[in-house]
Order: structure tokens, then C-alpha cells, then sequence
């Protein structure tokens, strides 16, 4: 592994003073994985000079949530120094994913309180390094207080080490990462993520190739009010680990934030091409698909629908085993829906496949087996066929009830409640029954507005706010609509739909000026369309 010190060569600190603390805050040394880049960290630690390679390594996947690779490294500290106290924290705390759409599974709590109890009892430690464990002891402690108690936990334990060791940027990352996890949903000042990205931007001025700093930067700011305090951090993050598929991806959490889809193509076909090799046990990485699925998002608002059934087609080619993770769960439930839904092709949302493939544990995802169950409920509606609606509604109810008894953080029940209304909003609408249907599209708008995007998607596969604007545009209520409209461009910039939905009530409504502004938009927004859709032939029209 290289190490390359940035400033001062950088001292193991030997095990015999293994108390004293003072040489812990060292210069910042640059590390790697079998020659790919990682960034650059300070990590000094009390093992032997054999572990700290493996160490140094280990915490640089770890701020890149690269949790498998990373946990290999800390585990290879351990043989390399079986005293390493931290090296056992390190292990441990890969099992702990406090931004990811999974939660910690019964077996990794067990293995986890494992080797922390290993960590205590390792005699080459630290009173900083038993901070460390202690910290990572306080979520393993409320191991039957499911995941919001454990993460409250995590916070708490992260807030104490920062605050007895402010000068340690290991530890404030770890506070900052702890402050996004737990931020009120419903928190429009956005305080925790704030705080934490003032915290993470400070590491970053210490450290500029820290990996920690660049991720959580990102996290925190992974909002649309926020977005632009990203971007640049966004955009250099590749600089840091250039192969490293996660880190490649991350940029696009900003660049979808803005509507800067060739950008985010750009990013997520590289973090694919990174990720393409399936782990040591021969699984399909959840960092393959989770790019691809940001991909056919990026794709799909661009009208480039050839490349985003390309997508699919490379999806469907993979053969099992998949790693079982919700990235992976996620991506097949929503890359059908999305080519079918954000092109509006009911006849297609109607037909697409619920459980597919057959190789993902679909048992421990009913709140992701609600994507496809909405496109076909949508898709049915759209067309008249209420009976097969009605069919999909009544299994959506079901995975409703199911998904608020899942552990994890995420409020995906309200998500599937959103699904079941606007289902119901178009069934309604199909039937006549126009007051109704309004209201109930109505309620599910509110619902989503009320709500956070979770970081395993580029965005709902179709927005409640948008279909409110479809119904209002159909009804002749041209001004609501273009509000709902341009409420979805404020969260969701450059939507290919919205911008035609804006486009389309101005027009309709009366405003020339309006209407060639977002038709205009609409079409630089697709340069390279793949596919002549109706509004854009609309938009050039119009536009003459």
C-alpha cells in the first residue's frame, strides 16, 4: 500500500506508548488500494508499524463506505498485530451503514459486539482509540431499540469523542456523518447538515484529498436547497479515488440536485465501469447497480431512451448471485418503472414485472416491491383497466403495512402511501369522478412535500406533484398546474416532464413568454435526445 506523507513523515506510534496520546494528530499520509488512489488520511494509531498500512487503508474505504473492502483491511490489521485494539472498532464498524437504505442485520449485531469486545480487551490502545470504541459501543448497546434508537445512540457517542478530542478529524467526520444520519426529516433549517458539512468543509481545508471530507460534504448538502454549497466538492471528488466506483457516484447526488444530467451520466457510467467485477465471494456489487440505476434516471430527462434501455438490457444480462443489499433491490424495482413511467408509456408501466429478478431477496424489501406495483397500478388507470388498478392498489395496501414494520430510519411506508393516493387519484379521475380525484392527488402532493429523497435514488420514480400538474393541466386549471410544475423543478431541477408541464400551462394559459421560456429549456435539456418525443416536436413548434 502506498504512503505517501503530505507534509512530515509520519511515526507508527510504538505499542509500549500505547497511553500517551500525543503523537495522534500527525500529518495526513496518502494511501491506496492495489495502486488504486484513495485519498489521504490521519490516522495514527497505538498498533504496530505492520497494521498501520492496513489500518490507513481500512478507514479510507471506510469514509467511502466501501464497507466490504474495508473490512478486509481492518481485518488484516488484526492478523498483522492481534492486539490492535482499533483494528477490531474498524471491523465493527463496517457493519454500521447510518446513511445506506439497509439496516443492520441481526448476525452482523452479534459479529459486531464481537470484536468490540475484542477492541477492549487489546492491550495496543489509546484513551482516544477507547473513545472510539466506546462511541461504536453506544449503537451496539441499543441493539433492541431498532435503528432511529441506535443511530441517536451513534450520535451521541460521536458528540462526546468530538467534543473530548476537538483537533481529531477522524472523529469530527464521524460526528458530522452521525449529525446527517440523524437530521429531523422534517427540519427545513437543515441544522444538522449544516453543521455537519461546516465540519467536514474544515477536514477538507486540512486535508484536501480527504475521502471523508468529500463524501460527507456531499451528504450533507444532498438537498435542493443546499446543492449549490456541493458542487465544487461534487466535482473533484473523482480526483481523490478516480477508481473508486462509490466515490464516482457521489458526485451525482449534486449533479441530479441541479439537473445536470450529461454530468451525471457522465459520473455514473464510470462508477458502473468501476464496479463491473463482482466480489470475492462472486455477487454482483450494489455499487454496479446503484450507478445504473442514477444512470437511466440521467438518461431518461434527457429523452436519450435508447441509452436508458441500454441500461436495462445490462441489468437484465446479469445472472445471480446479487449481493443482498437494498441498492441492488432497489435498482431492478425502479429502472423498468422509470424507462416505462418517465416516458409516459402506460401500456408498458402496466405490464412492468414485480419481484424481478428472482435472485434478490424480495421478502426483506416490500417497500421497494411497491415501485413496480405502482407503475402497473398507474399504467392500468391511465388505460381504463380499474380491475387490474384496483388489483395493484389492494397489494400496495398490504406492502404498506409491511413496510412501516421495517428497522429502518427511512419513512418508506408514507412513500408507499403516496403511491397507493395517486393510484387512487387516477382511477378516480377515470371514472368521472373529478372532484375526487383531484383531491385525493391533492393529498398525495402534500404528502410527497412533506417528505426527504433517500439517498438510494435519484429521485421517486414519478412525482406526486407532477401527476397533481397532469390532472390540473387536464382539467383546464392551467395556473395550479404550472404551480405544481415549477414546485417539482424547485426540488427536482430540469425534469424533462415539468419542463413541459410548465411549458404547456403558460401556453395554455395564455402566457407566450412563459411558455417559450420552458419549452426552450426543454430542448437545451435534451441535446442528444435518442428519442423524438411528442413535446419536444410540441416545444419546437411552438417555438417556431
Amino acid at each position: 500500500m502506498l504512503a505517501i506523507p503530505l507534509l512530515l513523515t509520519s511515526c507508527t506510534k510504538p505499542a509500549d506508548d500505547a497511553h500517551d496520546d500525543s503523537a495522534a494528530i500527525t500529518d495526513a499520509v496518502v494511501v491506496d488500494d492495489a495502486g488504486r488512489l484513495l485519498g489521504a488520511v490521519r490516522f495514527q494509531t497505538s498498533c504496530t508499524a505492520a497494521a498501520q498500512p492496513h489500518l490507513e487503508r481500512g478507514i479510507a474505504l471506510l469514509h467511502h463506505m466501501t464497507y466490504l473492502a474495508s473490512k478486509r483491511s481492518f481485518l488484516e490489521a488484526t492478523m498483522a498485530d492481534p492486539e490492535c485494539a482499533i483494528a477490531y472498532w474498524g471491523a465493527a464498524m463496517t457493519n454500521v451503514h447510518p446513511l445506506w437504505p439497509d439496516t443492520i442485520l441481526p448476525g452482523a449485531l452479534v459479529t459486531g459486539q464481537e470484536l468490540l469486545d475484542k477492541a477492549t480487551i487489546a492491550e495496543h490502545t489509546s484513551p482516544r482509540e477507547r473513545g472510539y470504541i466506546d462511541a461504536l459501543q453506544a449503537y451496539y448497546r441499543e441493539s433492541n431499540q431498532g435503528e432511529p434508537g441506535r443511530l441517536d445512540a451513534f450520535l451521541a457517542g460521536w458528540t462526546n469523542v468530538h467534543e473530548s478530542n476537538p483537533d481529531d478529524l477522524e472523529a469530527s467526520l464521524f460526528y458530522a456523518l452521525a449529525l446527517v444520519a440523524t437530521a429531523p426529516a422534517g427540519d427545513r433549517t437543515f441544522a444538522n447538515q449544516k453543521k455537519a458539512g461546516a465540519i467536514a468543509e474544515h477536514v477538507k481545508a486540512e486535508i484536501p484529498q480527504h475521502p471523508g471530507a468529500h463524501h460527507y460534504i456531499i451528504h450533507a448538502y444532498d438537498s435542493p436547497l443546499l446543492a449549490e454549497n456541493a458542487l465544487e466538492t461534487a466535482r473533484h471528488y473523482d480526483d481523490v479515488a478516480p477508481e473508486n466506483s462509490h466515490a464516482l457516484h457521489m458526485t451525482t447526488h449534486i449533479t441530479i440536485r441541479r439537473g445536470l444530467w450529461s454530468e451525471s451520466a457522465s459520473f455514473n457510467r464510470r462508477a458502473a465501469d468501476a464496479a463491473t467485477d463482482r466480489l470475492p465471494n462472486g455477487e454482483v456489487s450494489m455499487h454496479y447497480l446503484h450507478a445504473l440505476d442514477y444512470l437511466a434516471y440521467a438518461y431518461l430527462q434527457q429523452a436519450q431512451d435508447d441509452e436508458a434501455n441500454e441500461v436495462l438490457a445490462e441489468m437484465t444480462s446479469l445472472d445471480a448471485p446479487f449481493q443482498n443489499h437494498a441498492a441492488n433491490a432497489y435498482a431492478f424495482a425502479a429502472v423498468p418503472a422509470r424507462i416505462s413511467l418517465d416516458r409516459h408509456d402506460w401500456s408498458a408501466a402496466a405490464e412492468v414485472k414485480s419481484r424481478w429478478p428472482e435472485g434478490i431477496r424480495w421478502e426483506q424489501y416490500p417497500h421497494l416491491i411497491a415501485i413496480p406495483e405502482f407503475a402497473r397500478a398507474l399504467g392500468a388507470a391511465k388505460q381504463g383497466d380499474f380491475a387490474t388498478a384496483e388489483e395493484a392498489i389492494s397489494e400496495l395496501t398490504v406492502l404498506q403495512e409491511q413496510a412501516e414494520e421495517l428497522d429502518i430510519a427511512y419513512d418508506w411506508g408514507s412513500q408507499v402511501a403516496i403511491q397507493i393516493a395517486a393510484a387512487q387519484a387516477w382511477v378516480a379521475y377515470g371514472q368521472s369522478d373529478i372532484e375526487s380525484a383531484l383531491e385525493r392527488m391533492r393529498q398525495a402532493a402534500e404528502m410527497e412535500a412533506n417528505t426527504v429523497k433517500n439517498p438510494v435514488t435519484p429521485g421517486v420514480v414519478l412525482p406526486a406533484r407532477e401527476l397533481y400538474g397532469d390532472m390540473l393541466l387536464e382539467t383546464g386549471s392551467y395556473a395550479k398546474a404550472s404551480e405544481e410544475y415549477l414546485a417539482v423543478l424547485a426540488r427536482s431541477p430540469n425534469r424533462f416532464y415539468s419542463l413541459f408541464g410548465a411549458g404547456r400551462a403558460a401556453e395554455l394559459g395564455g402566457d407566450a413568454d412563459a411558455a417559450s421560456k420552458y419549452y426552450q429549456l426543454l430542448l437545451d435539456n435534451c441535446p442528444d435526445a435518442t428519442d423524438e418525443r411528442p413535446q419536444l416536436a410540441h416545444a419546437r413548434d411552438s417555438l417556431g
